[in-house]
């Protein structure tokens, strides 16, 4: 399936996306409510069959948080980005994958411990890499840290 076919097929199911074409995949974009149900449609929709995440990412743009999620179809060879906007920098929150993806377990531990994103219904959620007595969010664009070199 072409980047067009999947697109097309994408906004039948689902009207409130937005569609970033710069790059070599089909970037989907969507508020972090909307999410969960896209994510189920895609994997058990037998057009779709995403059903290997391949890569999930938080990008912190200041305004907002942009939780990225790369998905591969190994039946159709075809692969997505979604694209979730938390719109709270604050209290940052979007429903777990990883009972969808297993692969999503640890990858949403490391979002929460280095961006501070909190994934609900998720069955573990701690610190993965950080000490339990951490302060703040390392990947956050206003994380400080005495130690940090200015420019």
């Amino acid at each position: 399936m072409t980047n067009e076919e999947l697109k097309q097929s994408v906004s039948a199911l689902f009207t409130n996306v937005t569609y970033d074409e710069t790059g070599e995949f089909l970037n989907v974009v969507i508020d972090a409510k909307d999410l969960r149900p896209l994510i189920l449609a895609l994997r058990s929709n037998k057009e779709f069959s995403f059903d290997y995440l391949f890569c999930l990412t938080c990008v912190d743009w200041k305004t907002h948080l942009m939780m990225v999620y790369h998905l591969l179809s190994r039946t159709h060879k075809h692969t997505v980005v979604l694209k979730a906007k938390i719109a709270d920098v604050n209290n940052p929150e979007i429903e777990t994958v990883c009972d969808i993806w297993q692969t999503a377990n640890f990858h949403e531990r490391e979002v929460y411990d280095l961006f501070g994103v909190k994934f609900l219904n998720h069955p573990d959620l701690r610190r993965i890499l950080l000490d339990e007595n951490w302060e703040g969010f390392p990947l956050r664009k206003n994380y400080v840290d005495e130690n940090m070199i200015s420019i």
